[in-house]
Parts: structure tokens; C-alpha cells; sequence
């Protein structure tokens, strides 16, 4: 049936949602898709779900052509299970938790693992059953702190997740394989350009990781790229290490008076006026900053940690974040923060401006005889031994020349938590990189064996002994694919879908008020049913033939035909939403041609 705009439940708007911020977010309310229910919440409206469900549909084809097998689980889940993956609590304040009349826990489940590995335990026992791809298309909850974007960064939204189950790492090769070949079908049906980047399982857990970004101004992560092929992501860029030095005949180092200079801006210039260089300038890279971070638990305790980088670099907290919790030996994901001056206030010996690295194994402070930290001190794989570098003294107005790593000063551990930046070198050695916004509208992991571990996922193999059960776990984001389509594919009228996901096939305008005018399209509209199209008309009698454009190019159906005045000659326009371009066809002729363009 014809949807028809005289009785569709559509009203189009005019100006952009004040809380939009980007194209995805203002043109699917302004067109009607999607109204805003709370923050990061939505309700959708029928063109919404039609362009859902055709979304919905080209991954459930893909998946169902690797042989996956659709299940659905409920949202409202019990907390047993995410309990026994430790996961109740590693998830921190980023779940759902509620409580039912009697008291008991539940969350509204961000992500499946638990339940999946329960539905194969409870019904599989023998190596015979696998491997087995399970999939389900189902709405995901998770506590944004600052939902944003409309649907890119939502409370609620709707995922595909899919799980494999295999007797051995080899099947899960092939799994991992399978998905990363349908995940690049489904987002070539989507229209969608992807770049698939090397990434860390961060909570999730596993070994190999990868995600797979659609290049985007408005994608909320940063990757990087060479043109000799390698991609990443930045939280999984790992930094090309310099060769370590020998610092046998390294002088000792001097300690000099540098005052005013707590920024690495102030102490390159005084370290120019204070030891000169013969062969060239002082510059950032020679200095040794030393940052005082919070890393936060899920449990909310706040940890310090020092990191010593050089002075050019900034701190990246995300990137941080994806390693510093098994650094530290802290389950579950992790926020990293600038220390505040109440953390500072635990740590006296702290001289702002003027921090150095630590001496020795006792993390003895320099310039602070006898006086431990409580703070592990971590380095940036550019901090290698022989490294010379100027650096804090730890006494105000104080900094030290020619302290050398490795003999002057240990670390606790290296961690990966400087800024990626344009030019620096890929670790495969593939050529500088290059820094990339992109949307994470996939991701695939290979979790090994630690959800079939904590849950007893076990099967009889080809001997009849228990082996534990090797899974892997592969997420699309569909709701974040619909916003991800309107941000490659709009223009200043409107959104231009892609005909695989478009609401409908064609958008029928009638201009003007003839009553031959409507009866053309009435009949034009009717024999497009029968031809098996979908059809978007605009019957309404009393708007003007302006507003009927704009909507029609606001809606964004890739053709629109419109019965107007060339009805006296014989024909309609039919004009083609992506080009612009339009064309007089035939009224007579106009359903072969479109049945022919479109099918």
C-alpha cells in the first residue's frame, strides 16, 4: 500500500532541533524519521522503521548466508550471570541496574555474552554440535554520560550481535574470517565506506580485534593510516621504540636553577638562556613531563599514577585507557582523568611545575631523600635507557639537565599514552601516519575462552574428554548504520538514501489542482503497487507545490516523479534526487520506466 501524506503520520519541520549538532541528527527529525523521547532516547515513526527494517534485513541476509541462526533475547536481564563474568561490576556506572518488587537485580543488557553462553551450555554437550553462529538483532542499553548526536551516541539503540562457537582457536580463525568477509558485504549494501582498523578488546576481553570505521567529521573516533596499508585505531597505535643508548660515558647530570617555569613553553626557553647548546636549540622533545593522573575503578577508587612523556606530547586519556587496567591489574574498563587538587593534596612531596621521575625500585622521589610515593611511575616507550632528558627536580624553581634513564631514574611499567600525531611512524613500517575521524559502525573480536570459562561452557571433543568452548563475538551497530547513511549521503535540501534502504521506492508530487491532475497519479500510484513498488504520494490537495518539493526532498526518496503541468502534453517528470538531474517521460511509458530503473 501506497504510503499517502494526506494520512501518513509525518509532519516534516523547517528549522533544526536546537540540541542537533550534526547533519544525521537535525534532517531525521526534521524529515520525519525519528522524535526525541529523553536524552539519547528515540521513538521511531513509520518512515523510520521502514528504513530500519530494510537495514535490519541486508545484515540479517548476510549473516543467515554464513550460516548464522537468529535467536532473541530479552533486554531485562538477571545479574547472576554478568556477576560470574565479574562483569556486574566492571561495567561501573555505564549499565542500567534496576530491581523488582522483591529486591532482586536485573540491568538492561548492554551486550549479550553471558546470555549466548548460557544458551549453548544449556543445550550443546558434544564437540558434534560445532561449530554453531548465533545472532540476534535486539535493542542495547547503556548509561551514556553525555548522550549526543542523535543516534550516533544514544542510550538505547538497536545492535546486531552475533557469537560463534568452536572446538579449537583454528575454528575460531574461521569464524572470525567469515564475519569480517559478511560485515564488508553488509556495509557495501548499506553504501557505506569502510576502513577495517586494528583495535583493542578493552572490556570485552580476547586477543585479535578489529573495527570496522566509516570515515566521518562527525565520528567519534580517531584512527590512523598509511599508504602502505596499515589502519588503526589510535587506542591500538603501538609506538615505534627507539634503540636503546649507551650512556657509559654520560656525564652526570646537573641540576640549575630555572625559575617561573612550570610549562614546558617557559623551561625550553630558560633552558636556552640557563646550558646553551652547541649544536642546536633546546626544543619540547628534550623535556621530560611529568603528568599526574587519576585512574578510576569501576568500583569508582581513584588510583594516581605518574607518566613520564616528552615534553611535545600531550596526554591521551582513551588511549590510556585501553591498556593502564592491566598495567595496574584492574579489571574492567577504566576512566582516566587529570588529577585534581584533591588527589594532589594526598601526595605533599608534589611540586606542580617542577615534577621529576622517580629514583630506583623504592619510587624514591628525586630531590626527596628517603621519601617514597605511593603513585606507580609510568613512562612512554619513547623513555628508553640512555635517553637523556631535562626534567623536574622536584623543588620549586628547580630542574635537572642530563638525567638519564635507566641510570639515574627506573619506571614502574611503560604505557602507551601520548597523542598520536600526523607523521609519526607506523609501527609495521609502512611510512608516516595520517589522522583520520571515523564512525565505529562494526566490531569483531576473538574472545577466546574467558566467557565460556567463567560460565563452565564445556563440550566432549573427538576423545571424550571436557574441552572448554572457543567463542567469538561480532557487533553491528543498525541504528548507528541509518545516522551513518545520512551523514555520507545529504545535501542542504535534504537526505539522499540509497535506494537499498530508502522508505520507499518512489515519491509521487501532484502540483496543482486539476482534478485530472489526481486521477493521473491515482492511477499512476495504483499500477506502481501492482509492479511491486514502493510508493511515497503526495495526495494532499490544498499544499502548495513549494512545500511538496521541499518535503520530497527533505524525505530524501532517490526518485521523484511529479504530475504537474506536463500532464496536458502527455508526460510526468521524473527526477532523480542523488543528481538533481530530471527528465519527461511518457504517462503512458512511465511504468515500465520505472519498474526498469528501479528494479
Amino acid at each position: 500500500m501506497a504510503l499517502r501524506l494526506s494520512s501518513l503520520f509525518l509532519r516534516t519541520l523547517r528549522d533544526d532541533p536546537v540540541d542537533a549538532e550534526v547533519a544525521s541528527h537535525k534532517l531525521l527529525v526534521r524529515a520525519g524519521y525519528i522524535r526525541r523521547a529523553a536524552p539519547g532516547i528515540y521513538t521511531w515513526l513509520p518512515l523510520g522503521l521502514k528504513v530500519l527494517g530494510k537495514v535490519e534485513n541486508i545484515v540479517r541476509e548476510e549473516m543467515n548466508a554464513i550460516g548464522g541462526q537468529e535467536v532473541h533475547f530479552p533486554a531485562l536481564l538477571p545479574k547472576e550471570p554478568y556477576e560470574a563474568t565479574n562483569r556486574w561490576t566492571e561495567y561501573g556506572d555505564g549499565i542500567f541496574r534496576l530491581k523488582d518488587r522483591k529486591e532482586a537485580d536485573y540491568l538492561l543488557a548492554p551486550t549479550h555474552e553471558e546470555m549466548f553462553t548460557l544458551l549453548v551450555k544449556d543445550l550443546y554437550s558434544s564437540y558434534k554440535d560445532l561449530p554453531v553462529y548465533l545472532y540476534q538483532i535486539q535493542t542495547k542499553y547503556r548509561d551514556e554520560a553525555r548522550p549526543r548526536a542523535g543516534l550516533l551516541r544514544g542510550r538505547e539503540f538497536v545492535m546486531k550481535d552475533s557469537y560463534s562457537f568452536t572446538i579449537d582457536d583454528e575454528g575460531l580463525d574461521a569464524a572470525y574470517q567469515a564475519h569480517r568477509d559478511a560485515y564488508l558485504k553488509i556495509f557495501a549494501r548499506l553504501g557505506l565506506e569502510i576502513v577495517v582498523v586494528k583495535a583493542t578488546a578493552g572490556a570485552m576481553g580476547g586477543s585479535k580485534s578489529e573495527e570496522f570505521l566509516h570515515p566521518s567529521e562527525a565520528g567519534e573516533d580517531t584512527y590512523v593510516r598509511s599508504a602502505g596499508g596499515y589502519a588503526a585505531n589510535v587506542e591500538a597505535v603501538t609506538t615505534v621504540v627507539p634503540e636503546s643508548i649507551d650512556f657509559t660515558n654520560a656525564p652526570a647530570f646537573e641540576v640549575h636553577d630555572t625559575p617561573n617555569t612550570p610549562t614546558i613553553e617557559t623551561l625550553v626557553a630558560a633552558s636556552n638562556e640557563v646550558k646553551p647548546r652547541e649544536d642546536r636549540p633546546w626544543v619540547g622533545a628534550d623535556t621530560l613531563k611529568n603528568v599526574v593522573l587519576a585512574v578510576v575503578t569501576p568500583e569508582g577508587e581513584r588510583r594516581l599514577v605518574v607518566v613520564g612523556l616528552p615534553g611535545d606530547r600531550n596526554v591521551d586519556t582513551k588511549r590510556m585507557e585501553a591498556t593502564i587496567g592491566d598495567i595496574l591489574g584492574i579489571a574492567g574498563e577504566v576512566a582516566v582523568e587529570q588529577a585534581t587538587e584533591e588527589d594532589l593534596k594526598t601526595q605533599p612531596l608534589i611540586v606542580k611545575g617542577y615534577l621529576g621521575p622517580a629514583l630506583g625500585s623504592d619510587n624514591v622521589l628525586l630531590g626527596a631523600e628517603g621519601s617514597k610515593t605511593k603513585m606507580p611511575y609510568l613512562v612512554d616507550p619513547r623513555v628508553v635507557p640512555g635517553t637523556a632528558w631535562i626534567t623536574g627536580a622536584n623543588e620549586q624553581d628547580k630542574h635537572v639537565f642530563g638525567l638519564i634513564a635507566g641510570r639515574d631514574f627506573t619506571w614502574d611499567g611503560v604505557v602507551e599514552a601520548s597523542e598520536v600525531r600526523e607523521g609519526d611512524l607506523a609501527p609495521d613500517g609502512s611510512g608516516p601516519l595520517e589522522l583520520a575521524r571515523g564512525m565505529e559502525m562494526g566490531h569483531i573480536f576473538q574472545l577466546g575462552r574467558k566467557y565460556a570459562e567463567a560460565l563452565g561452557l564445556q563440550v566432549l571433543d573427538q576423545n571424550g574428554k571436557l574441552t572448554t568452548v572457543t567463542m567469538g563475538s561480532y557487533g553491528v551497530g543498525v541504528t548507528r548504520a541509518v545516522a551513518a547513511i545520512v551523514e555520507a549521503r545529504h545535501d542542504d535540501k535534504g537526505i539522499v538514501w540509497p535506494r537499498a534502504v530508502a522508505p520507499a521506492d518512489v515519491h509521487v508530487v501532484v502540483t496543482g489542482k486539476g482534478e485530472e491532475l489526481f486521477t493521473a497519479a491515482d492511477n499512476l500510484v495504483a499500477d506502481l503497487e501492482k509492479r511491486g513498488l514502493d510508493v511515497i504520494y503526495d495526495d494532499r490537495p490544498k499544499v502548495s507545490a513549494g512545500v511538496k518539493f521541499s518535503d520530497a526532498e527533505l524525505v530524501g526518496v532517490p526518485t521523484i516523479v511529479v504530475v504537474g503541468r506536463g500532464l496536458a502534453d502527455g508526460v510526468v517528470e521524473v527526477k532523480d534526487r542523488l543528481s538533481g538531474e530530471a527528465q519527461n517521460v511518457e504517462l503512458e511509458k512511465i511504468g515500465d520506466f520505472l519498474t526498469d530503473l528501479i528494479k
